[in-house]
């Protein structure tokens, strides 16, 4: 996958980026009220990491960023 960073194609790249802003804003930003940019940024990470590590996306059938990169790896049989 080549990614364009400007010219033709570069709208494309920006999709995904503002796919994931909406569901931070939404899912995250405008649910709290936070009493300083360190809270909010801290509050902002925690989501990011959970949106890596824990939430299913449909793209990937329904699985986590972490279920569906080991179903992609290559089974290694063990030596005996």
């Amino acid at each position: 996958c080549k990614l364009s960073m400007d010219g033709r194609g570069a709208w494309r790249d920006n999709v995904f980026v503002e796919r994931l802003w909406k569901s931070v804003k939404y899912e995250r930003v405008y649910l709290h009220a936070y009493d300083s940019v360190n809270e909010a940024r801290k509050s902002i990470m925690q989501y990011l990491d959970w949106y890596n590590r824990s939430r299913p996306h449909s793209k990937l059938g329904k699985k986590t960023p972490g279920e569906a990169y080991v179903m992609m790896l290559p089974t290694v049989e063990q030596a005996a």
